[in-house]
């Protein structure tokens, strides 16, 4: 079976301090869902060369046992919760994709 990932890349964020609830609620849902995750730019303190559109703010890479249990994750009430208490001010390209089995 083909693993699910959520790909996050944040091109702007105006308030980095505002996402603090957002992670609180998300981390605990990411979990609660099944969700490793992979990579968090910058925060995880890894390193990243940005090619083409030069995004380096945030990027976050979770992974999941199937892309069903990633889709199922980001419906869940726990995440919702966490969606909402995404603060004003931010831009986010979030995917869900299916990985090469």
């Amino acid at each position: 079976m083909a693993k699910g990932y959520w790909v996050s890349v944040y091109p702007a964020i105006s308030d980095p301090e505002g996402l603090t609830a957002y992670d609180k609620l998300a981390g605990p849902a990411v979990q609660a869902g099944g969700g490793r995750v992979l990579s968090r730019i910058p925060s995880s303190g890894g390193r990243v060369v940005a090619h083409e559109a030069g995004i380096t703010q945030r990027v976050v890479l979770i992974e999941f046992d199937s892309f069903e249990q990633a889709v199922a994750a980001y419906e869940s009430e726990a995440y919702q919760k966490a969606l909402v208490a995404l603060p004003d001010g931010y831009e986010r390209d979030f995917r869900i994709v299916e990985g090469i089995d």
